[in-house]
């Protein structure tokens, strides 16, 4: 019987994660099967208002992905304050540059409420393109189309690669 409880509410829960992803332009080309297999592989996390999600400088090894609540983006100014750069709101991710290097953040990011996050690991997203090639090349090629669209947007700007906006 705990069997078949547990695997009720695994199916719902499942059900309900894959029907967010499937709103996201990020997930919509893939196939039911694709968007389970990717679903059961996010690791959901809810933050506290306030609680820090990662700093400035920390490796990047996550694609976060919010479901509910906001997350402010900041980086430190010049005179070592935190400036406010981006609010993240439901059906939008950040943190994708850590899905293509391990680099250091370069901005921080904190929930400024209650937040319930999915994140995709890198190691995850590897092991995707590994066994499910189709899964990890859509989500690669739709990276792909977000970070030439950001560039092509600093070259209209004046050029600076530092200027990118963290656009979701």
């Amino acid at each position: 019987m705990f069997k078949t409880l547990k695997g009720l509410f695994f199916d719902t829960r499942l059900r309900r994660r894959k029907a967010f992803l499937r709103s996201l332009p990020l997930f919509a080309d893939l196939r039911e099967r694709e968007l389970a297999r990717l679903a059961q592989g996010l690791h959901a996390r809810v933050y506290q208002p306030g609680e820090t999600i990662f700093l400035e400088g920390d490796i990047g090894r996550a694609l976060f992905i919010l479901e509910s609540g906001k997350v402010k983006l900041s980086r430190l100014n010049a005179s070592a304050s935190p400036q406010t750069i981006y609010t993240v709101s439901p059906g939008e991710f950040f943190g994708e540059m850590a899905l293509l290097e391990q680099l250091p953040r370069t901005a921080s990011a904190a929930a400024v409420e209650k937040s319930q996050l999915y994140l995709l690991y890198r190691s995850q997203l590897e092991a995707l393109l590994s066994r499910h090639p189709r899964i990890g090349a859509t989500v690669m090629a739709h990276f792909a189309r977000l970070l030439s669209s950001r560039l092509r947007a600093a070259i209209g700007r004046g050029g600076e690669a530092r200027g990118l906006p963290p656009v979701p």
